[in-house]
């Protein structure tokens, strides 16, 4: 057995499998879950159709790059979206989903022979970000996130020896779990250390489209052009249709930005089998090329996150984000014994900030807090919040934390 598997630690959400074990849920409550961040939304009618409409496509093999049909879909996209021209040919690459390709890409990039190879992610981060550098040979370096700056990453406490070291970057913008959108002064920092030590910055956009300003999220690709790094070297956008377009059981997103680390990612894909079926990728282009569900999409979003805060805000300490379908908000007491309670009195379930960190020198900064996916029905998400507000206003939990 590869000995690095046992490097990986369990996933948050066999941690709360752990938690939760011996919980009796009360009977009448029904259960509510804001604890893993799966779309609920429907999937479109039109992104359906063009599936069944290119079965056929099962009797031939796909190509790794995808058709110049998608491609281009793709390049249109972010034209539309960012400004950013791109050639569909060169500079992207259709994707089965970005947390494959997110894994994939430090097994491309990463050079495990050199000394000290390092990879440097947010924290709290995504956790494939971790195994993905465990399993290629790195070793991450976790950059805590500053709660007195709207829970952005604070890159420059990175050590400048770390840096060196440093092959791959994940950018996550908007953030998982905190919602925090980088602005363009943090990018030329990145930008800047990139061109310095030679690392690749692989910028996870997943969460771009859900937004609640009157601007969407600045995005990777567009600080670069922004910059005048108009070949976007050394950087490369990762981004899906699963939480646009609330289709995650299609897995598909693209990757776009240096066309050199493009060519390097296609030939590692080839030989890993990574191709993307032909019905999925004539549904994924007619979803790129929409842009009137993603507006209803977004819609229902604000409206749920709109009825939530007013709820919540008088006994947590929550905000809203700047971008994603999560709230991260301060727990009274242990976050961990905080989600067992509400599960067991409520029968609702949030996720610990803990289970989506990990300690760095001494402190995790996911501790005393929870993340809240509201993707249930605006319904169910005004009842829970309902529900959490009761458990936070009994006496056990009447002396809320300070900010």
């Amino acid at each position: 057995m590869n000995p690095r598997l046992d490097l990986l630690q369990p996933y948050p959400f066999e941690k709360l499998r752990a938690l939760h074990q011996g919980v009796t849920t009360p009977a009448q409550w029904p259960a509510i879950s804001l604890g893993i961040g799966e779309p609920k939304h429907p999937t479109p009618t039109f992104i359906r159709d063009a599936l069944a409409a290119h079965l056929d496509g099962l009797a031939v093999y796909p190509s790794t790059a995808g058709t110049v049909e998608l491609r281009e879909a793709c390049a249109q996209w972010a034209s539309r979206r960012y400004g950013v021209p791109l050639n569909g040919q060169t500079q992207v690459l259709p994707i089965n989903g970005s947390r494959e390709a997110l894994f994939a890409i430090a097994q491309t990039v990463v050079d495990a022979s050199r000394a000290g190879a390092t990879v440097v992610c947010p924290n709290p981060f995504y956790q494939i970000y971790e195994g993905a550098a465990l399993l290629a040979g790195a070793q991450p370096y976790f950059a805590a996130v500053d709660a007195q700056r709207n829970f952005a990453v604070d890159w420059a406490a990175v050590p400048e020896a770390v840096w060196q070291r440093t092959q791959l970057l994940y950018v996550c913008s908007p953030g998982n779990p905190t919602g925090a959108v980088m602005p363009l002064e943090e990018w030329k920092l990145l930008f800047d250390l990139s061109d310095r030590h030679g690392f690749v910055i692989a910028s996870d956009e997943c969460y771009s489209e859900i937004w609640f300003g009157a601007q969407p999220p600045l995005g990777g690709l567009e600080a670069a052009w922004q910059l005048g790094r108009t070949d976007f070297r050394n950087l490369l956008f990762f981004t899906s249709l699963s939480k646009r377009s609330n289709v995650p059981g299609l897995r598909s997103g693209f990757v776009a930005g240096d066309a050199k680390l493009i060519a390097a990612f296609t030939r590692y894909r080839t030989y890993h089998g990574s191709a993307m079926g032909p019905a999925v990728q004539a549904a994924s282009a007619v979803a790129w090329n929409d842009e009137t569900h993603v507006e209803h999409n977004r819609a229902l979003y604000r409206e749920k996150f709109a009825a939530v805060l007013p709820i919540l805000q008088p006994v947590l300490d929550v905000q809203l984000p700047d971008a994603g379908f999560y709230l991260w908000a301060a727990t009274p007491g242990d976050d961990a014994q905080f989600s067992r309670g509400l599960l067991e009195k409520y029968n609702v379930t949030v996720l610990p900030g803990s289970y989506l960190a990990r300690e760095q020198g001494g402190v995790n900064p996911g501790r005393g807090r929870i993340r809240m996916a509201l993707v249930a029905p605006l319904e169910e998400c005004v009842e829970a919040a309902r529900r959490i507000a009761a458990y936070c206003s009994e006496p056990i939990h009447s002396q809320r934390p300070s900010p």
